[in-house]
This record gives C-alpha cells, sequence and structure tokens, in this order.
C-alpha cells in the first residue's frame, strides 16, 4: 500500500505504517490517522515516481458483495425502460442488489469477455463509496462521517443474463468489478459529491453524467440500508449509472475483443480496461 503525493508515492510501510491490506488500514484508522499518515508521506525522503509502480485495484477483495444501485438515475432508468420495451415509471424507493467479486482488477487489468458463454457485455461507470467505519442506524446528517473515500468501479454486466429475473448473476461474472485507480480520502471532495463521470470505448464518448443527478444519494442510500442491517467498515458501495450503456444504443452495441474501456470521475482520476477474450 501507497500514499500518492504531488511528488510520488510513498510506501506505508517505509514511514512505518504496516496495515497489511487496504480493508485492515480502513478498519484500523480514523480521519484524524489518515491526516497523520499523509504528513508522514509528504515529509518522507524517498518516493517514487508514479510510472515505476503498477497499480492494483485499491481494493482487491471487499468485505463483502458490493452494494449496488439500480436504475439511479433517471435517463438511465428511462433507456433502460426504452431497450426493454416497458413503462418509463417513477420511483419512491432505492433498488438495492448485490454484485460478488472474486477480484477487483485494477487500472491497466483486462476485463474477460467470457467469449462462449455471453456475447452482450456491457459497462458502466460509477462513483464507488467506501465506508470508514461499521454503521448501524445511521441518521442521515451523520452518513458523511461515515465514509473514508471514494473511487471509480466500472459496473461490467452481461446483459442476456437478466433472463433469470434478477441482477446477481448479470453482475457477479470473474472479472467483471474493475475499480481504481485508488482511493481519494473523503476530505479531499466536497459532501455530497457533484463530480462530473464519462465513459468512452475506443475512444468514443459513451456515457457523460455528474454525480449530483442521482436520484437516492449517499445519504439515503446508506442510512437507509442501515437501519436493518449493519454495513461493516470496508463495505462498498456502487451508486448508479448515468445514461448511454450499450444496451440502450439502436440498434445495441456491447464490448468485444480488445476494446478499450475508459471510466473518468472528476477529481478522482482514470479507470481503464481492455476486454480480452482469453482474460481469467
Amino acid at each position: 500500500m501507497a500514499v500518492l503525493t504531488d511528488s510520488g508515492v510513498v510506501l506505508l510501510d517505509a514511514i512505518g505504517y504496516d496495515y497489511g491490506t487496504m480493508n485492515g488500514l480502513i478498519r484500523r484508522t480514523d480521519r484524524k490517522i489518515l491526516e497523520e499518515i499523509i504528513a508522514a508521506a509528504e515529509r518522507a525522503p524517498v518516493r517514487l515516481p508514479l510510472e515505476a509502480v503498477r497499480l492494483l485495484a485499491p481494493v482487491p477483495h471487499p468485505v463483502r458483495d458490493v452494494v449496488c444501485m439500480g436504475l439511479n438515475y433517471k435517463d438511465h432508468a428511462n433507456e433502460m425502460a426504452d431497450a426493454l420495451g416497458e413503462q418509463r415509471t417513477q420511483r419512491t424507493w432505492p433498488i438495492f442488489f448485490g454484485k460478488a467479486v472474486d477480484r477487483c482488477r485494477g487500472d491497466g487489468e483486462d476485463i474477460p469477455s467470457h467469449v462462449g458463454f455471453i456475447s452482450t457485455l456491457d459497462y458502466e461507470c460509477e462513483l464507488a463509496v467506501i465506508l470508514g467505519r461499521d454503521t448501524f442506524r445511521v441518521p442521515p446528517e451523520e452518513v458523511e462521517s461515515c465514509v473514508f473515500g471514494y473511487t471509480i468501479l466500472n459496473d461490467v454486466t452481461a446483459r442476456e443474463l437478466s433472463r433469470h429475473k434478477q441482477n446477481y448473476f448479470m453482475k457477479s461474472l470473474d472479472g467483471a468489478c474493475p475499480l481504481g485507480p485508488w482511493i481519494v480520502t473523503a476530505d479531499e471532495i466536497p459532501y455530497p459529491p457533484r463530480l462530473r463521470l464519462r465513459l468512452s470505448v475506443n475512444g468514443e464518448l459513451r456515457q457523460d453524467g455528474n454525480t449530483q443527478d442521482m436520484l437516492f444519494g449517499i445519504t439515503e442510500i446508506i442510512s437507509q440500508l442501515s437501519q436493518g442491517m449493519t454495513l461493516p467498515a470496508g463495505a462498498i458501495f456502487a451508486t448508479g449509472s448515468p445514461t448511454g450503456i450499450g444496451f440502450g444504443r439502436n440498434p445495441p452495441v456491447f464490448l468485444k475483443d480488445g476494446d478499450v474501456v475508459t471510466c473518468e470521475i472528476e477529481g478522482i482520476g482514470v479507470l481503464e480496461n481492455t476486454v480480452r477474450d482469453g482474460a481469467s
């Protein structure tokens, strides 16, 4: 693990902090300790240039299934209804579902195409929120203090598996959760985040939205879900996707071998992955 400073990358164990894993760091730190770590990194005499390190997913193995938000942007909800030939509707309650993760792929890693099994691989650029402490029955006004940080998540989806009439299978194929390129701690981004997010395929812009357009914001998502279940430190929330998915195009356009998918969220960075038939 490391801290990215303006002048390079500082390894945590080199400045006396060793938490083993990112989940361990999240569970064993608070914002005061994070400030101490950042200050120590700024004073560190030895730094590595960013181009000299390989970025892995900041959380390779989430502490539980990623909590996803279904149809959390109005325009995306409308494009899904249109693509499915369904009536557009207004919603009162958020849609929650889980996304199982074998291992989050980091920036630069390949996305398996699962050729021979599916042919409708799709993309969704989403803001991911990571909890900083165990949370149960948190009131809305305290949600901000529960957030550890933010990163980018590509909610890769096998559209044809919607035939099972649930989201779990279509969202949970191996390699379907690219995450990164790093975590930006909560203190770096005003709350609630109002960030532009974009996705392109082979340089062609497909999605262009803003997190302020979410139907149900981070406060509502975490507060509502925590009323009946304990949300552990390190839990990851995928907050939904703006319009522009491949399934919503006319005709639909799905990902194929060699396609380069680039997700970008302002204030966080860029997550880029290539679809490969032979990836695992």
